[in-house]
């Protein structure tokens, strides 16, 4: 099959399978916002004179078969097509002849694969701030249920001082909200559009690069050319970064639940249809689905990392490197959801230990509480902890157990209302739904 940029010489094809990769697997993903793209760019080209409207309706018709194949899923690349742009040219042209080649005028598959990734990556991060969410609701659901259950807190792994499950669960919850403060910022580098400078440079073509903007649903343009080509790594690496705050917060609750449903803590237990088995060992039931988490956490976390090493010694200008960021980038949104999905799961069917403190091991957690008591009462902070510490180690501490926290984020005062109006607002600044307007109208 010919390539669109092939001339008088055919190249060689141990090359051309080393040169495409995994990209024709990788583009698969795109070819839904290809099309989009392509619709909002010849609806362009028309209102500037380079397409007469009986072409741009032709091709409209035939481009919305496409997008609704791909969203079928039964859009595919056929063997010897380099691309997903390609194929999508190559219907075109099946079907209306010399019309169809007319869709690349003004753009390279520089700006193509750079608006179809902008695209994807919107998406993908709605679907995955939807999640996120969902996991949210259950963690404050749960610190509200079990807001009166206390826990033993930990530094250094050594018992310190009371904590409590409705601190513990509202803990992620809130660590969430500040991931999508991040998220959305992310999201907002991506909802730029740089489709119009084509392979870096601009075209002498006259394009109304505003008006794809408008019609694609961004918010602006990528207004310098150089810089629109110089976002290829920058955006995935951006949005990584936050998809990778996520992950972090995931892969530490994963540990907090392995660590707490062992037999040395006892402190939370999964049910039985979530836990797996030994094949020698009958007691056995292992957390492998937070474990699991945990390890596809770590390696999301890594992803950042991997993309910043393509690109850091790259100039300015388009490079074959960066074709190598999708098929890391691309699959790291369906990982990531997988675990928020399951993590949801298991945080909602969880069973809590509600009766912890009563083993004496936690009786010293509460010698701070006696310090602070004593110290209310007139005596010095210093001569209260001296006081305390000798009568723990002549064994005549004796705690009470009755906890009374009142400030702001405390046991006694979770300030989950004041947590949820924090994620709600941020929520608010996505404007998801200006996008799948734009998307609506383009494709109706």
């Amino acid at each position: 099959m010919p390539k669109l940029w092939e001339k008088s010489t055919q190249v060689d094809a141990k090359i051309e399978a080393f040169t495409v990769g995994r990209d024709r697997e990788m583009d698969i993903f795109l070819a839904r916002y290809d099309v989009l793209g392509s619709m909002a760019h010849i609806t362009m080209l028309e209102s500037v004179g380079l397409l007469k409207p009986e072409e741009l309706k032709a091709l409209l018709i035939e481009l919305k078969k496409i997008y609704t194949t791909a969203v079928k899923g039964e859009f595919i690349i056929e063997e010897g097509v380099e691309d997903v742009h390609s194929q999508v040219e190559l219907m075109l042209t099946r079907k209306l002849g010399d019309i169809g080649k007319k869709i690349h005028s003004g753009r390279s598959r520089n700006d193509q694969v750079l608006v179809d990734l902008k695209l994807f990556a919107r998406a993908e991060i709605a679907k995955t701030v939807e999640v996120v969410n969902e996991l949210f609701e259950v963690l404050v659901e749960q610190s509200e249920k079990y807001k009166h259950v206390l826990l033993p807190g930990y530094t250094h792994l050594q018992i310190a001082m009371p904590s409590s499950f409705g601190l513990w669960f509202g803990a992620y919850a809130e660590s969430l909200a500040d991931d999508l403060q991040l998220l959305q910022a992310a999201w907002k580098i991506t909802n730029r559009n740089p489709l119009g400078s084509a392979a870096g440079y601009g075209s002498s073509f006259p394009l109304n690069r505003q008006m794809t903007t408008d019609l694609l649903g961004f918010d602006t343009m990528n207004y310098n050319v150089v810089y629109a080509q110089m976002g290829r790594g920058k955006m995935e690496r951006t949005v990584a970064n936050a998809l990778a705050g996520v992950a972090a917060t995931i892969s530490k609750l994963a540990f907090d639940a392995c660590m707490f449903t062992s037999q040395n803590f006892g402190f939370i237990k999964l049910p039985d249809e979530f836990t797996t088995g030994s094949s020698i060992m009958p007691h056995k039931k292992n957390p492998d689905v937070f474990e699991l988490t945990r390890a596809k956490c770590n390696k999301i976390q890594a992803i950042p990392q991997q993309i910043t090493l393509i690109t850091n010694n790259l100039p300015s200008g388009y490079f074959r490197d960066l074709q190598i960021i999708k098929e890391i980038f691309v699959p790291a949104f369906g990982e990531l959801r997988d675990c928020l999905e399951m993590t949801a799961m298991m945080m909602a069917q969880v069973k809590v230990n509600t009766e912890i403190m009563k083993d004496s091991r936690y009786d010293f957690i509460f010698s701070v509480e006696e310090v602070n008591r004593l110290t209310l009462q007139g005596m010095p902070f210093r001569d209260a902890y001296k006081k305390v510490g000798l009568d723990i180690e002549a064994g005549k501490f004796s705690p009470d157990k009755n906890v009374h926290h009142t400030h702001e984020g405390s046991i006694g005062n979770l300030c989950n209302d004041r947590i949820i109006a924090y994620k709600n607002e941020i929520l608010s600044g996505f404007e998801f739904e200006k996008i799948k307007t734009a998307e609506q109208k383009l494709i109706e």
